[in-house]
């Protein structure tokens, strides 16, 4: 029961979540991209004797970063090029609340839907609906803080970078599970709480078992956009880094087994690598993890970042919302101008995004890696070209 390293700056709020969840855990840690969250902060990451925590995990199970490097170079573009990819990727690729994958080649014939885990959701009604959206979900990108980006790294190389989890899948098992840990019934609406699940018992089981579920589901869904986008690109696959970061894993740290939580943190064992994005107009890295040995990597058991972190709040960025009209009531922090001045000076071409997710309201991501130490490496520094997000309009109930 004690917090073994706690990387970066952070506020009061977020550290006296971090104590709260130290007190239920046999070990914590917090990455240097860390904020507050639901229960267990953002950068979070926490070990426990074969339990899971349900709102550790998140609403947004396995939502995490792939990254493509493809055979194709920054030169063999112009602005126009990219101007007309940018289209094409919003045109082509549903993002925001409640869309369906509207292509001719949408994979809802995805193999993972025969998988028997789906027998884990309590009642055939509940599981045909739920199988009946992830099918319709999936190669959906949503909203929120959730993209696709076109990159450019130090040789030129374009990569194509992706952000997103499980969608409504992932949103439905945590909801579910959250609210049967809490005595009540499955599509109960119960408070953000903490609820910890002994694997050994068969609610615990069954969450594992649809929590992996989810995990392969987003897998699918990020590779199956971020290759379409190779597609546009007229590119072929040279190298694909893929991680999820709100997950949970059987792990053994210092000789102990555990079940590793990571809550908007990634692993980062020795040689293992990982996409980390900055902002919507900052440079994105790929990193790995450094040799092994160094007490900071055991300390954050063998986490990093999982992007720069927020700095405010969405509801401070843009200001306060009529949800109904969604018409501005007071104005934020952040203004259009300040935006699109940040933008149009790194040359991005921007479709969609809005005041809460401009680069002002993040961490640089540069500072971030420093404050990580030797735990990491950085191994291509990925300028962004294109990004293309969910309008400022849109709700989204699975975000991060």
């Amino acid at each position: 029961m004690s917090i073994s390293r706690v990387f970066g700056q952070h506020d009061p709020k977020t550290l006296a979540q971090l104590q709260q969840v130290a007190r239920r855990a046999e070990r914590v840690a917090l990455m240097a991209d860390g904020h507050q969250g639901y229960v267990m902060p953002i950068g979070g990451v926490a070990a426990y004797r074969n339990q899971a925590s349900v709102v550790g995990v998140g609403f947004d199970i396995a939502c995490g970063n792939a990254a493509i490097r493809t055979d194709r170079k920054i030169t063999d573009f112009t602005r126009d090029d990219l101007t007309s990819l940018a289209d094409q990727i919003q045109s082509e690729i549903s993002f925001g609340i409640g869309r369906t994958c509207q292509t001719p080649d949408a994979p809802d014939e995805h193999p993972l839907f025969d998988d028997p885990a789906w027998d884990a959701i309590p009642g055939k009604h509940e599981r045909d609906t739920l199988k009946a959206k992830a099918r319709a979900q999936l190669g959906t990108v949503g909203s929120g803080n959730h993209y696709v980006d076109v990159f450019a790294d130090e040789a030129g190389a374009i990569w194509v970078g992706v952000h997103f989890g499980s969608r409504g899948l992932g949103h439905t098992v945590a909801s579910g599970f959250l609210a049967l840990g809490q005595g009540r019934e499955w599509k109960a609406r119960v408070p953000e709480a903490e609820v910890l699940l002994d694997l050994q018992t068969p609610t615990g089981d069954a969450y594992w078992s649809l929590m992996n579920l989810a995990g392969r589901y987003a897998y699918a869904g990020r590779e199956w956009v971020a290759r379409k986008v190779v597609g546009m690109l007229g590119g072929r696959e040279l190298e694909p880094v893929h991680n999820h970061h709100n997950f949970a894993w059987r792990e053994t740290h210092d000789g102990e087994d555990f079940v590793v939580v990571r809550k908007g943190a990634t692993p980062a064992f020795p040689g293992q690598r990982s996409f980390v994005g900055g902002s919507m107009g900052d440079d994105a890295v790929i990193v790995e993890g450094a040799p092994a040995g160094t007490e900071d990597q055991r300390a954050a058991m063998f986490s990093t970042v999982h992007g720069a972190g927020r700095v405010m709040s969405r509801t401070e960025a843009r200001g306060k919302l009529n949800w109904k009209t969604r018409q501005v009531k007071s104005p934020g922090k952040v203004s259009w101008e300040m935006l699109r001045e940040w933008i149009g000076a790194k040359g991005v071409i921007l479709r969609g995004g809005g005041l809460d997710e401009s680069p002002h309201v993040y961490r640089r991501l540069p500072e971030v890696l420093v404050a990580q130490g030797d735990t990491i490496r950085v191994l291509h520094s990925l300028a962004p070209l294109v990004v293309v997000m969910a309008g400022e309009n849109e709700f989204d109930p699975y975000k991060d």
